[in-house]
């Protein structure tokens, strides 16, 4: 998950190609809210939830309604661009897909913060038994629940996520 400044910047670039293509593929307009709410999904590495992007927005262009943000992040998980996640706190949360760039997650029960991790033996563990049973993998999903080590990490975490 490690991209240099260039690699970061040409995939944010292609990102936003693959907006355009999809938008006017579907005859939608490219408008300056929806490129905003974009933004801020590229900007963000964490896991957002739509309060927590409205805010955001909002930060950036205020008067994007609630509305235009829940339905850009439909528009945006149907493109294929942002993908949704529930982690068991009864939100949808949203993060840039990338097809090249597969992680798994690592959720705290206490804090809530989540952790993104990429292991190679695992991915190869997860193949080799599937294979053992018959199945090719064309998709999965790993998330781990635990808890921070200690109440101070907690805290840290709580605390730079205005929680």
């Amino acid at each position: 998950m490690s991209q240099t400044p260039s690699d970061d910047s040409a995939a944010r670039d292609a990102a936003g190609e693959r907006l355009t293509e999809f938008l006017r593929s579907n005859g939608l307009k490219i408008t300056r809210q929806r490129q905003v709410i974009f933004q801020v999904l590229l900007d963000s590495s964490a896991h957002l939830s739509l309060e927590e992007l409205f805010e955001q927005v909002q930060a950036r262009m205020e008067g994007i309604g609630y509305a235009t943000v829940y339905r850009t992040m439909k528009m945006l998980t149907d493109a294929g661009l942002a993908s949704e996640r529930r982690f068991g706190d009864g939100q949808a949360r949203y993060e840039l897909s990338d097809s090249h760039d597969h992680h798994d997650h690592l959720i705290c029960e206490d804090c809530g913060h989540i952790f993104e991790f990429e292991d190679e033996l695992i991915e190869r563990r997860q193949a080799q038994v599937a294979a053992e049973h018959g199945l090719r993998i064309v998709s999965h999903r790993h998330d781990i629940w635990g808890r921070c080590d200690s109440r101070e990490s907690c805290s840290r975490w709580q605390e730079r996520s205005g929680a």
